[in-house]
């Protein structure tokens, strides 16, 4: 048993953890709006006071749940904003997302939220079109320093290659599915980079 935890079954100190933690766990099999707050304090366990301590309404669990996402490098934007590789391969790599064995093939976590929260004016839509709007920042900040033309053109095409890539792997239960779009991007970064 760890120091978060107690013999009452994993209630105590780390409550919001284990609410996030359940949370991701729910939200991946069934989606978001089959997941209600009942089952997500009951998975954590907390009480459903402690929940909604934590977390006053399902939209704050939402955006919680996608802001830990954003922050764990588990998503497609996360390999952009590593120093450790250089530009070119930051944004093929956006086509090589691995897929734990095993594990579901999920697609964008952002593009779900959104297409399960589709007034634009909702918070969780607002929320993964703010993520989505920062990938492309990223990908035409990295084109630039390639010296692409056309910079912001190009990057909106890269991200709807890797978007749709996304996408149709999840659709297909296809987790390579973005070696297809790698080679349309390897085509568009020949192309600008040319001359």
């Amino acid at each position: 048993m760890s120091a978060t935890t107690t013999a009452s079954g994993g209630r105590g100190r780390g409550g919001r953890e284990r609410i996030l933690a359940a949370a991701a766990r729910l939200f991946a099999v069934q989606g978001i709006n089959a997941t209600g707050m009942e089952q997500v304090a009951e998975a954590a366990p907390v009480s459903k006071r402690t929940l909604y301590v934590h977390f006053r309404t399902k939209n704050d669990l939402v955006i919680a749940h996608l802001q830990a996402l954003a922050s764990s490098g588990a998503t497609l934007e996360s390999v952009l904003t590593r120093e450790d590789i250089p530009p070119r391969e930051r944004i093929l790599g956006l086509f090589d997302q691995p897929v734990p064995e095993a594990a579901p093939v999920r697609g964008c976590p952002f593009i779900d939220a959104a297409v399960e929260f589709p007034d634009p004016d909702s918070p969780v839509h607002s929320y993964a079109r703010e993520q989505k709007l920062r990938m492309v920042e990223l990908v035409t900040a990295l084109v630039t320093e390639l010296g692409c033309r056309e910079p912001a053109a190009l990057a909106e095409q890269l991200v709807t290659l890797a978007d749709g890539a996304a996408s149709r792997a999840m659709v297909l239960g296809e987790a390579d599915y973005g070696r297809h779009a790698r080679a349309a991007a390897e085509t568009l970064l020949a192309h600008a980079l040319a001359g």
